[in-house]
């Protein structure tokens, strides 16, 4: 009896101190380690990717796509539509519209953004790129197509007084080239060439 009692609080003892040793080593060494390098080695990412504007304040990620439709809309380069949260581009609500290619409603809607798109931008309604028009599976993505950048220079040039070459060279600035050359299409960052759009004036 005796040594069956020795036997189970050794068989305790080892369990409780394995549970700390796991405790100690993958509860806060591990993860004290993983954000140490990440700090060190990637601390952009690590933190966000967060984009400041020049008084160093956070005005967005360049990871997550947002609304620039204020009252002086025409004034700024416009995202792809977002079907996340209520009012789109909600980073809690990550989502697409979950509406098949043939749904009436998403036709609709659409629709009635490629007429509001080519109306704002002077531009035919054939001439409309797809993502002027469709959301992202996430409705979060901060990327546009550099054809649907460059369709909206006119606009932006012309509410901004700019002309439309200097405009024309930001966007061309801040084309993304294909990953690794030839993974994707390349892409316009839209809250990094606004940035870059409010720093010319």
């Amino acid at each position: 009896m005796a040594s069956s009692s020795r036997s189970f609080l050794r068989s305790t003892g080892v369990a409780v101190r394995l549970t700390l040793l796991s405790t100690v080593v993958l509860g806060v060494a591990y993860p004290l380690a993983v954000w140490g390098v990440g700090q060190a080695a990637f601390h952009d990412q690590a933190n966000g990717s967060m984009v400041t504007d020049s008084s160093g304040n956070a005005v967005g990620s360049s990871l997550i796509g947002q609304s620039f439709a204020a009252d002086d809309a025409d004034r700024w380069f416009q995202s792809r539509p977002s079907a996340a949260g209520e009012d789109g581009y909600d980073a809690n609500a990550s989502s697409g519209s979950n509406l098949g290619p043939n749904n009436p409603d998403l036709l609709q809607s659409i629709e009635e953004r490629r007429e509001a798109v080519a109306k704002a931008d002077g531009v035919p309604a054939s001439d409309v790129p797809a993502d002027a028009v469709t959301a992202s599976g996430s409705g979060l993505d901060p990327h546009i197509s550099p054809e649907y950048a460059l369709q909206q220079v006119s606009r932006v040039a012309d509410a901004r007084g700019m002309s439309e070459s200097t405009v024309r060279a930001l966007v061309e600035q801040h084309t993304e080239s294909r990953q690794l050359g030839f993974l994707g299409e390349p892409v316009v960052n839209v809250l990094e060439l606004n940035l870059a759009l409010a720093k010319a004036r």
